[in-house]
């Protein structure tokens, strides 16, 4: 059996070491729970992947609080999820606040000018990973095309495009099996004794692990409370308008919206922030995206950095930063309660569920237009990142864009980036680091 204080100092070890996106932050657990400490059997650490791949929300957070709560129930989970987060949610919340306070000083913007370049291709990057991991039939190809069109052309919601895609791919297996779902991947097989969990499993201490229907609706409605009951008592007390309300409600959304990751979600705050709220500007969106890639834990922290600029650009009665630090810390509470929720609510039920072939040729489809979720990202930043001016309007219900203003500086910049990440293979925080001193050279030079 693993003592709390060995699995607690793992679980924070992880913590401030998953830098490199939610692929190297699974690799990081991996090579940890499975290879180094015999903790979790391969087969388990995958089918604990499968089932957080399904979920909404940050899937690297979701695996290890999946893990933490195989060892040791809800404890367990609560702490390695915690852990996690907190010390990218710290640095993120200085930064911001660094951010809010400086950026308008000629270096920092000038620091910023370069990282906007380097953000650009890590979106790029990160749509043609995904596409070469989901898009392998002609069908999902045109899935994601289709996605592309109608939230770059048609401004068609996000939520809605998710819920309407996973239906499609449910008809669509119906009437022909197999069109979207994909083969489940083997398991390596494994060499060595049996791991800690399987042990657990021998030993009859896992009980905690088989589905309970009382216990299921307990832990819905106890998460639920947690969750959505800070945003009821904000509604309430302080108004649908004001800021924290609006954040509540907003993140709330997301948190039931976003799969695919990060990129994904960020796709949609940044047009709805910029562009319905207008909590912050093209740049800030694209700065507070640099941030998130050079702190550890889930990319998906930068929705903090949008509620800390929302909430310190809206405040009346508190000081800016203080406002700015609860408008974090509350888009941070209904963006990850959620996480919780889906665990101990859903995982005694994987079994059960990882197998569906109608739910994975669902999750296929949802999956598929996530990657043209992302190509929409990538030519925002694209219009923001290389001209001065994006100017937006409608010809027939149908998005149009004129630009003016070609900003070669940071066309040359994004060349150099597009250069060291997919010819020289170099990491996310070394082409950051160029960008950066690449832009301080440009401005103040």
């Amino acid at each position: 059996m693993i003592s709390r204080r060995d699995a607690f100092g793992t679980w924070l070890k992880i913590g401030l070491l998953s830098f490199g996106g939610p692929a190297g932050q699974i690799a990081l657990m991996h090579k940890i729970l499975v290879e180094e400490k015999n903790w979790i059997s391969e087969t388990r650490f995958l089918q604990a992947l499968n089932y957080c791949m399904l979920l909404p929300g940050p899937e690297a957070m979701q695996l290890a609080t999946y893990c933490g709560w195989l060892l040791h129930r809800t404890w367990g989970g609560v702490v390695a999820g915690l852990l996690f987060i907190l010390p990218g949610l710290t640095l993120i919340i200085l930064l911001s606040g660094v951010y809010a306070a400086f950026h308008d000083v000629p270096a920092v913007g000038a620091l910023f000018f370069g990282l906007k370049s380097a953000v650009l291709v890590l979106v790029v990057e990160a749509v043609i990973r995904i596409g070469k991991r989901s898009l392998h039939s002609l069908a999902l190809k045109f899935v994601a095309v289709t996605a592309f069109i109608a939230i770059f052309f048609l401004d068609i919601s996000f939520p809605f495009l998710v819920v309407a895609t996973g239906l499609i791919g449910m008809l669509c297996n119906d009437l022909r099996p197999g069109i979207f779902g994909a083969p489940l991947a083997k398991p390596e097989k494994e060499g060595r004794g049996k791991s800690v969990i399987d042990k657990m499993l021998d030993d009859g201490a896992l009980e905690h692990t088989k589905p309970d229907r009382r216990r299921t609706w307990i832990t819905i409605l106890f998460w639920l409370f947690l969750w959505l009951g800070p945003v009821i008592g904000c509604m309430a007390v302080l108004g649908e308008g004001h800021i924290f309300s609006l954040i509540g409600i907003f993140f709330s959304k997301m948190a039931v919206v976003t799969f695919g990751g990060a990129y994904a979600a960020l796709s949609f705050v940044a047009q709805r922030a910029v562009e319905h709220y207008y909590w912050l500007t093209p740049d800030d969106m694209l700065n507070g995206l640099g941030l998130a890639e050079t702190t550890p834990g889930p990319l998906v922290l930068v929705l903090q950095y949008v509620g800390y600029m929302a909430a310190f650009g809206k405040a009346v009665t508190l000081h800016p930063h203080v406002a700015g630090v609860l408008g974090a810390a509350f888009s941070a509470w209904v963006t990850f309660a959620p996480c919780f929720l889906w665990i101990f609510a859903g995982a005694p039920y994987i079994e059960q569920i990882r197998h569906n072939e109608t739910l994975a040729a669902s999750l296929s489809a949802i999956t598929a237009a996530v990657t043209g979720v992302i190509l929409n990202l990538a030519a925002w930043f694209s219009l923001h990142v290389l001209f001065n001016k994006v100017a937006v309007s409608s010809w027939h219900g149908i998005t149009t864009y004129e630009v003016s203003g070609p900003v070669l500086p940071a066309a040359a910049i994004t060349l150099v980036a597009a250069f060291v990440t997919f010819r020289l293979k170099w990491g996310i925080l070394r082409t950051l680091g160029l960008c950066a001193l690449l832009g301080l050279a440009v401005k103040l030079v």
